[in-house]
Formats: C-alpha cells, sequence, structure tokens
C-alpha cells in the first residue's frame, strides 16, 4: 500500500497551494497522512478531497475552524502509523510537572517517540511535522518520520515530502523534493 506523506503546507498564509507534483503523489496514495499545519480549514478540506483515505492531526499554525485531533493513529499495510505534529509531548505534560513544550530536535525525537509508544508500543511509526525539516530516523528503538514542508515555508529547505510502501508490516520510505 501507498502512503503519502506531508506537514506543515500553511496555505494560504505562507504558501499559496501545495505543488501539483505533491498533489499528484497524495491522489494517487491509498492513504494520506497530514503531520498537521494545514494553514486553513480550506487547505485541509483540500487535502481531504484529494485523498482516498486521510489520517491527520492539528498543528499550531491551524486555525480553530481545523477540527483535528491532536494524535491519531492508522494501520496501513500491516505498519501502525501515529501521527502527531510535534509542538507537545502529551506524555511528558502527562507524567511530569512539565509542560512538555518542544524547543530543539531532542525533544522533538522524545515528543514523537513517546506518543508512537503510548499509542501502539515499540513496532509502530511516528510521524510529526512542525520542525520543518526532514527526518527519517530510528530513536529510542522507534521509526520516526518527518516529511519536513510541502510548501518550502519557514526553516525548509525546499518543498519535500514523502511516500512510504507498507507491505506485511515492512516500510520502504522515499522523500520527494520539488
Amino acid at each position: 500500500m501507498e502512503v503519502a506523506v506531508l506537514a506543515d503546507t500553511h496555505v494560504p498564509g505562507q504558501a499559496d497551494a501545495v505543488p501539483d507534483a505533491f498533489r499528484d503523489r497524495v491522489r494517487a496514495a491509498d492513504h494520506v497522512v497530514h503531520a498537521g499545519d494545514f494553514g486553513s480549514a480550506d487547505a485541509c478540506a483540500d487535502i481531504a478531497a484529494l485523498a482516498d483515505d486521510l489520517t491527520a492531526v492539528y498543528g499550531n499554525a491551524d486555525p480553530g475552524d481545523v477540527d483535528l485531533p491532536a494524535v491519531a493513529s492508522a494501520e496501513v499495510g500491516g505498519v501502525t502509523f501515529v501521527v502527531v505534529h510535534g509542538i507537545v509531548n502529551p506524555v511528558e505534560r502527562a507524567v511530569s510537572s512539565s509542560e512538555g513544550v518542544v524547543t530543539d530536535r531532542e525533544d522533538w525525537l522524545d515528543a514523537v517517540a513517546d506518543v508512537a509508544r503510548a499509542r501502539a508500543g515499540e513496532n509502530a511509526v511516528g510521524i510529526g511535522g512542525h520542525s520543518h525539516e526532514v527526518e527519517d530516523v530510528v530513536h529510542e528503538g522507534v521509526r520516526l518520520l518527518n516529511p519536513g514542508s510541502a510548501t518550502d515555508v519557514g526553516r525548509a529547505e525546499g518543498a519535500t515530502m514523502m511516500t512510504a510502501t507498507a507491505e506485511a508490516g515492512d516500510l520502504d520510505v522515499t522523500v520527494h523534493e520539488r
């Protein structure tokens, strides 16, 4: 099964639209994951209209009318994807006196891994956004993906997204650049 993974589109506040080549990948995918910061309810509706099946979360730059959860998960091709935007570590917030605010890359890695483990165990793949930086790493036993910014905004070094082929629990990830 083909999964399109994107985040941090920020449409229309910082970008006009998701690039056509990325829209085509979303349209062709069996499942789509968006890790937050659509930028508007219209941008969320646009991606949802392109996707056959969408798992998405609310990001810190999404307005109140983007009605999405803070954490979501989906099982596709034998892989459990757990999605969180990545600005807060809700696990840390729940079990310590900390607010769990993510301030650097290490905090981001911990936040996404902690949420993935809490939701689905060690075999989950955590997907986050927020940093606009592409990541495909294993952190404390959990594979973490960040597709970067699909529209080349903020700290991004170009417009990026990922596709992942999930079959029988195996995952092959490709980064796409515009």
